[in-house]
């Protein structure tokens, strides 16, 4: 995973890293609200030794004696002595055992002794802190001899009152917390990445499976549920962004073999509802609009789609053609207003499509069809049967139309080996449903948006 993939599953997957990462923040927050406050005050003391003379080096060598003793005065800090003296100090109930552990006596190497005392208030913090001091001053003169002693430890300045609680760290925990909260929510997303198998990224399918993505069609609830067909006059449903983008579908096809450009194509899908009948009807007719002559052919002969999509009559078909019991004139039917569009329905469904797809007299009519026309042909799933993997080998390839965010990697993986085995050539997949807007659009990087109508197109003449 690079980093623009990174990017791409944090934007697919950003509400639920911002919920998680406040949800951290929001937890860190009441624990810190349910837990005790703690106040901290300190105080410090210094070691001082007698001068033994009045010259530079007798005040070196008192110094040099003094920060060695205050070393040793540290452990001084956690007797159980001291702690006796601060409870009958300050007329605590608490044994000295707990109180040692609300204190620290620390020094930097130095004459300075410090001690920092915890309490559950400002008032109880200082007095303890000073309490200790004053403890360990009597502990020290006990063992030095409180007249004309060589190391004295003296008091300093007396303890601040603390004016905000120690702990727990508030701040701290709620930036902690919001950490957490965030790292859970990017491992959450980069696991759902990592797990979900749905085809959503075009650059994903071309490393998967080594065939190009030719095409990506927009989402488009009208054009599903209805299967219209667009009429790619420029006005009206023409204009909008599922037309564009057949259009460039169109422009591909012309570049997948510059040399020897396909006039014969399957399309299919890995399994129904993939929308590959909407497809080859749209793809057809956008042929048809540039000047293209298009034989469009329903050979899905166990779900034929294409006749009610046009609105031919029911009749004869191409069964009937394989059969000799109707002739070309008969089942071909010119739609549109260019007159480049002829559409070949099923006719009646046999009960051996497999065979019929692959016959002689089937190879022989995509041959010849497509020496005066471009031959877009309508074909049932590769995965449940084996009917466009059979009639591929007679064309020039198969256009493999997939559903973004519901066919999965191993579905298409496995049609196109289907594809391999009958040894036909895949030309290229077309990305279909493709998400407009949303989570679902940040997969593919792109979001389908703007107005391709007339108002668009007038504000553009205006600029």
């Amino acid at each position: 995973m690079d980093l623009r993939d990174f990017l791409r599953v944090i934007r697919v997957h950003w509400l639920v890293i911002i919920l998680l990462t406040l949800t951290g923040a929001l937890a860190a927050w009441g624990y810190s609200v349910m837990q005790p406050k703690v106040y901290t005050a300190t105080t410090s003391g210094y070691v001082q030794a007698a001068h033994t003379g009045g010259d530079a080096g007798s005040r070196l060598v008192s110094n040099q004696l003094a920060e060695t003793v205050a070393q040793s005065y540290l452990d001084i800090g956690n007797w159980r002595s001291v702690a006796e003296y601060v409870i009958d100090d300050l007329d605590l109930d608490v044994a000295p055992e707990s109180i040692v552990g609300q204190v620290t006596v620390s020094s930097a190497g130095t004459v300075v002794i410090h001690v920092s005392a915890q309490a559950n208030t400002p008032i109880g913090a200082r007095d303890l802190a000073e309490s200790w001091i004053r403890g360990m001053v009597q502990q020290v003169d006990e063992l030095e001899g409180s007249n004309a002693a060589a190391v004295r430890l003296i008091p300093g300045d007396s303890a601040r009152l603390p004016g905000a609680p120690s702990s727990p760290n508030t701040k701290l925990n709620i930036v902690l917390g919001g950490l957490i909260g965030l790292a859970l929510g990017l491992a959450y997303a980069i696991i759902r990445h990592i797990l979900d198998q749905r085809v959503r990224d075009p650059r994903e399918v071309e490393r998967e499976t080594g065939v190009s993505v030719i095409g990506t069609l927009p989402d488009s609830k009208d054009l599903s549920t209805e299967r219209r067909v667009l009429t790619f006059t420029g006005r009206g449903d023409s204009a909008s962004a599922v037309a564009e983008a057949t259009r460039e579908l169109r422009t591909n096809l012309r570049f997948v073999d510059i040399d020897n450009p396909p006039r014969s194509i399957v399309v299919t899908s890995p399994v129904p509802g993939d929308g590959k009948s909407t497809v080859a009807a749209n793809l057809a007719t956008s042929l048809a609009a540039a000047g293209e002559h298009v034989v469009l052919v329903d050979a899905d002969l166990r779900r034929p789609m294409i006749a009610n999509m046009f609105n031919l009559p029911e009749g004869a078909g191409l069964t009937d053609l394989l059969t000799d019991r109707a002739e070309l004139a008969d089942v071909a039917h010119v739609v549109g207003d260019t007159g480049n569009l002829v559409v070949i329905a099923a006719g009646r469904v046999p009960p051996n499509p497999s065979e019929v797809l692959g016959s002689h007299r089937m190879k022989d009519l995509i041959a010849d069809l497509s020496k005066h026309a471009i031959v877009i042909i309508d074909t049932p799933p590769l995965l449940p049967v084996t009917d466009a993997a059979v009639l591929s080998t007679a064309t020039d390839g198969a256009v493999v139309v997939l559903s973004t965010g519901k066919t999965t990697y191993d579905m298409l993986l496995k049609a196109f080996e289907n594809l391999d085995k009958a040894r036909a050539r895949p030309l290229g997949v077309v990305m279909n449903k493709v998400p407009r807007r949303g989570a679902g659009a940040a997969y593919y990087g792109y979001q389908y948006q703007g107005d391709y109508g007339p108002r668009a197109q007038a504000k553009a003449t205006t600029r």
